[in-house]
């Protein structure tokens, strides 16, 4: 059984795993029919979400258990910024939404490719809420429009966000900045020799073909490649990161 050479390779390796916090995740679009586990010398129930590297994931994969999670810690952080708001510079204001905030939200988010539309709406009304304690939008100044603070701050929406690291992901695998197993999903598109001499834009990727489940669209193997084939040639052409993380954020913004 695999847990028990998991478990033999651990105490070979002077490791003691923790029965406690070993968790079972049945991941599927239904109630989990499996009632417990026997793992030799103890057993497990599946649960309905488990924690991995600090990332949650429910037995869905819709990612509403991260989503809440990370909204819960944003707006606590935000609850005790506003305490302080009022002593801190417009430049420390920045530093610590930076830090207590946007991190969050950035971490692990190009898994959020296939998020829904109420939890896009969840993250960015979060970064939304930030630039308000940034710039002092409050009472009259509430309902107007985030976007031009946005700029000023140079704070990609989410959704261009994940956007971001997706297409930083594809650059890192193309040039061999990035590990094996992720280099391994992206493929270069065959360029067929009877129309070499029309098309020599060598940077576009393969797509993988789309399947019948919309899940799969989250995928790094197909949703990684789309968004790199519609970034203008200019930008796929470069070889520096510095560069091409500065002109990708660029074209974004404007």
């Amino acid at each position: 059984m695999c847990f028990q050479e998991i478990k033999h390779w651990m105490s070979t390796n002077f490791l003691k795993l923790n029965e406690e916090k070993t968790e079972l995740l049945d991941i599927g679009p239904y109630v989990s029919p499996i009632k417990s586990v026997d793992l030799g010398g103890f057993s497990i129930t599946p649960v309905e979400k488990a924690k991995n590297l600090g990332f949650m994931f429910d037995h869905q994969m819709n990612l509403d258990a991260q989503v809440n999670a990370v909204s819960q810690i944003c707006y606590l952080n935000q609850r005790n910024l506003s305490r302080i708001g009022s002593k801190l510079s417009h430049e420390l204001k920045i530093q610590m939404v930076h830090s207590n905030i946007i991190c969050f939200i950035d971490y692990c988010n190009s898994v959020y490719s296939g998020l829904t539309e109420k939890n896009f709406r969840k993250l960015q009304k979060i970064q939304n809420n930030a630039v308000r304690f940034i710039y002092g939008l409050y009472g009259k100044k509430l309902k107007e429009s985030i976007t031009p603070y946005l700029k000023k701050l140079h704070f990609l929406p989410v959704r261009f966000r994940i956007k971001f690291k997706l297409a930083l992901l594809v650059f890192k695998c193309i040039n061999n900045l990035a590990p094996d197993y992720l280099k391994s999903l992206i493929n270069l598109r065959e360029i067929r020799r009877r129309i070499s001499r029309l098309d020599d834009d060598f940077f576009l990727l393969k797509i993988p073909p789309k399947s019948n489940f919309s899940r799969s669209e989250a995928a790094f193997s197909y949703c990684g490649p789309k968004i790199w084939n519609e970034l203008p040639f200019s930008i796929r052409s470069l070889s520096s990161i510095g560069t091409f993380k500065t002109a990708l954020k660029t074209s974004i913004l404007t």
